[in-house]
């Protein structure tokens, strides 16, 4: 499988109007936001960002979501830690995240199936 390079950011924060008028200030133009604390800038034609606000007692993650074409597996040999497979997200992607080796989880993003 080879991925097609960083497809988005997808970053969590305590205060979501703070975090997308930081990066805005940094030339991130705001895509859409939603009704619950979220949304998406760009900057130019580069990879996406997804700010999502959570809780105070929850630490802010932030993943990076690398691009592939399909959701090939990968050989049974594969040094490559599966931590959770291929799933549907409900914005129409198929997701499964890998470990790298220093224990970096990674976001690998396919199409989805047609509906």
């Amino acid at each position: 499988m080879a991925d097609r390079g960083v497809e988005a950011i997808y970053l969590e924060t305590h205060n979501w109007g703070k975090a997308a008028k930081f990066f805005q200030q940094l030339g991130f133009e705001l895509e859409f936001a939603t009704d619950h604390d979220s949304g998406q800038l760009r900057s130019g034609d580069g990879p996406f960002l997804f700010i999502a606000e959570v809780p105070a007692d929850r630490e802010p993650d932030m993943r990076v979501v690398l691009k592939v074409p399909d959701e090939q597996g990968f050989p049974a040999d594969s040094p490559v830690e599966v931590v959770s497979p291929f799933a549907d997200t409900h914005f129409g992607t198929r997701e499964m995240t890998v470990r790298d080796p220093d224990g970096r989880d990674w976001i690998l993003q396919a199409p989805g199936s047609a509906r």
